[in-house]
């Protein structure tokens, strides 16, 4: 059987699961006669404003560029 992505609003789940999985995409398998739901990560979102309020910027970034092809 293949894997189905479905929003876990889709799915007609109790209140105390659906509410975990809100807003999620989740992976529904068969594996030997159980049905398993995994949620499914997205690794952008998950880093989205990992760095917000740091010490970093783009200005910095291209600053620090420009540094290095002048001293290459």
């Amino acid at each position: 059987m293949g894997i189905i992505v479905l929003k876990a609003e889709q799915l007609n789940l109790p209140e105390e699961i659906a509410k975990k999985l809100k807003g999620r995409k989740v992976e529904i398998s068969d594996e030997g006669g159980r049905i398993v739901i995994t949620p499914i990560d997205n690794p952008v979102q998950r880093t989205r404003g990992m760095f917000k309020g740091g010490n970093f910027s783009t200005e910095k970034l291209m600053e620090q560029k420009r540094l290095d092809k002048e001293l290459s």
